[in-house]
């Protein structure tokens, strides 16, 4: 999947959240202008000491996704984690995203890279859920806060839902990409 079409494709993916998100900063911005205090400057400020601090994480999640797009083998991707893959990728979503650390930025380019080299809808719904559910990163802290015994039930409770959920978006929406 390379090539001009593609990139169309994707830019086009993108326009809409990118104006929406553009419209919502620059009324903000106003906002923030009108209020007095040099608040919008004060935003921009922290703004853009977030983007100093996340866009090191987003190239390299970019990266991480693109080659996973061009290295991945096709046949195996399909095998372990495409629409045919069943439950056994269902469970390879969710453990992989029960496992997998960071956020957002980092989670969503690996899921679109894994969708663009040919992993079906229904295992990134479950890795996605997984990542969100499961959070293997958070048991630590979850324990340390919580106990152990809350953390167990909440892990053998929440484990169901990424499969589940998978397995309902690959049955309602496999012709979506």
């Amino acid at each position: 999947m390379t090539g001009k079409a593609e990139s169309k494709t994707g830019n086009s993916k993108m326009l809409i959240p990118t104006l929406i998100l553009g419209a919502l900063a620059v009324v903000l911005l106003y906002i923030g202008y009108q209020k007095g205090q040099g608040q919008h400057l004060v935003g921009l400020k922290t703004g853009l000491n977030l983007m100093i601090n996340i866009v090191p994480l987003l190239i390299f999640a970019f990266i991480v996704a693109g080659m996973l797009q061009v290295l991945m083998p096709r046949e195996l991707l399909a095998r372990l984690i495409g629409v045919e893959s069943g439950l056994r990728g269902l469970i390879i979503g969710t453990v992989a995203g029960g496992l997998s650390p960071g956020g957002p930025y980092v989670n969503l380019p690996i899921a679109a890279g894994l969708m663009g080299a040919g992993a079906g809808i229904g295992t990134m719904v479950a890795f996605l859920t997984g990542w969100s559910l499961i959070a293997v990163g958070r048991i630590p802290m979850e324990i340390g806060i919580l106990g152990w015994k809350f953390a167990l039930i909440r892990l053998a409770c929440t484990f169901f839902f990424p499969p589940i959920a998978g397995f309902i978006a690959q049955s309602l929406f496999s012709g979506v990409k």
